[in-house]
């Protein structure tokens, strides 16, 4: 897995050391004996890190020392600290697929959870994916107090059911506060019809799956018309829901989709000189890295940055299957760098056809290549929404 690989022999130290470069890295260090555990990690300084743990330890020293034990190691250079983690999460779970999770301190991202295999659906706040059924998953929001609020600001210009319990109508079931607040259909007790849920539930997907546009466009449909129409009073009671619907949506960060959807690409630093690191993203799974050359080849001088970049990412694989497990990794680790405070590197996502903005990922591959600030985009306020 990984790209590089040297013999260590205690006698020829100042050989291996010097061989090995002073530079951030993922490495794996291989004992002796072939019944050991190796060691892996990521460092910002490998050849510091390596002469840390394969020097000769000073006399005093408590310091974890493998001088005696470590035959081999093996490590790839890299550009970015989210490459690192990447390439560290993948080394990981191939050599320790019992406590890579644990090593790797993964927190699964909260995702608002649509539940169309009950009868009567709903929403709820989960970390965890069923790919087996029909319930879609829209996420990842930074933390679970995030998402809750979110969905519940959300469902106020609905009326879908907030309960939780698998619903066995009855006409004489008294109700609960949101249907006497009228902001629930009720079909706990029939009231109404099994089709006229399934129409609001409809409803509902479609304002998640357009990240709260629909809803926006019906609003706004609603009050023109009953402007055309002069009923004054409904128009303004339109333009005040919508009012109260622009600020929740403009606080939902940019990386929220509908999981399935979620598709885009991420430029990091390379490694490689004169190199950008893509890591392909299609249905929330990671791809990559691929080394992506600023210059162009000679025979290919005639291509432009935008075609160069689709033909590079055709290389990568496509959304692969893949167990709902390994998905909620990738989310964990890609929610772990989209809402730190300070990141490196840029991500775009697609449209609703699957295409991505070609010309910001070009500025934005130039703008990480000469080591520039990224392009604003659609963040939570600061200490309003944090990741945990």
């Amino acid at each position: 897995m990984l790209t590089q690989s040297l013999e260590f022999a205690p006698e020829r130290d100042a050989e291996f050391f010097a061989a090995v470069p002073a530079a951030p890295a993922v490495f794996l260090l291989r004992a002796r004996d072939p019944n050991a555990e190796p060691y892996a990690s990521k460092t910002a300084n490998l050849r510091r890190r390596l002469q840390r743990l394969l020097a000769v330890p000073g006399a005093q020293s408590k310091k974890l020392n493998l001088r005696e034990l470590v035959v081999n190691a093996e490590f790839t250079p890299t550009g970015s600290d989210f490459e690192s983690g990447f390439l560290l999460y993948r080394l990981l779970r191939a050599n320790f697929p019992k406590t890579y999770a644990t090593r790797m301190r993964l927190r699964f991202a909260p995702l608002v959870k649509l539940h169309l295999d009950n009868r009567y659906p709903r929403a709820s706040i989960t970390t965890r994916l069923n790919l087996r059924g029909r319930s879609l998953y829209f996420g990842p929001f930074p933390s679970r107090a995030a998402a809750e609020k979110f969905a519940n600001d959300s469902l106020d210009f609905f009326k879908m059911r907030r309960c939780v319990e698998d619903l066995n109508p009855d006409p004489a079931f008294p109700g609960c506060i949101y249907s006497e607040m009228k902001m629930c259909l009720a079909p706990c007790f029939k009231g109404c019809s099994d089709q006229e849920y399934s129409a609001e539930v409809n409803r509902v997907q479609a304002y998640f799956d357009s990240a709260g546009h629909s809803l926006v466009r019906e609003i706004a449909a609603q009050r023109d018309q009953a402007s055309a129409g002069l009923q004054f009073e409904d128009a303004a009671a339109h333009h005040a829901r919508l009012d109260k619907l622009k600020p929740l949506l403009a606080q939902l960060p940019e990386i929220v989709h509908r999981i399935d959807r979620l598709r885009g690409l991420m430029v990091q630093p390379s490694a490689v000189p004169g190199c950008v690191a893509l890591f392909r993203i299609d249905g929330a799974r990671l791809f990559g890295p691929l080394s992506f050359a600023i210059q162009s080849e000679e025979h290919t001088k005639s291509q432009s940055m935008e075609s160069r970049v689709q033909e590079a990412l055709a290389g990568l694989p496509q959304n692969s299957a893949g167990s709902a497990l390994e998905l909620m990794e990738h989310l964990a680790l890609l929610r772990r760098w989209y809402y730190r405070s300070s990141r490196v590197g840029e991500i775009f996502f697609a449209d609703g056809t699957g295409e991505l903005p070609m010309r910001r990922v070009v500025r934005g591959i130039a703008r990480v290549y000469r080591g520039e600030r990224p392009e604003p985009q659609n963040q939570p306020t600061q200490g309003k929404i944090t990741a945990n």
